[in-house]
């Protein structure tokens, strides 16, 4: 097994009857980049995370305690 940290991206709109919906994940090559378009994205998003997690990509395992880097306003609550 080959593990990797991976960082993320993810954000939240509203979705049907006000739940949040999730948009596509964009990974991200650093930590740095992932604060950076978080941050840039959190006055225009119901919620924003940049997390990092340690993976091996090539089974698809992923760690499931991601390392919060960046979060902002309303998200689910494994982020909490």
């Amino acid at each position: 097994m080959a593990s990797e940290t991976v960082y993320i991206l993810q954000t939240y709109v509203a979705g049907p009857g006000g739940a949040l919906k999730a948009e596509p994940q964009v990974g991200c090559k650093d930590a740095e980049e992932a604060r950076r378009k978080a941050e840039r994205l959190a006055p225009l998003r119901l919620g924003v995370v940049a997390f990092s997690v340690s993976a091996d990509t090539e089974l698809g395992d992923y760690d499931e305690r991601p390392t919060i880097l960046f979060k902002s306003g309303q998200l689910p609550e494994m982020f909490d």
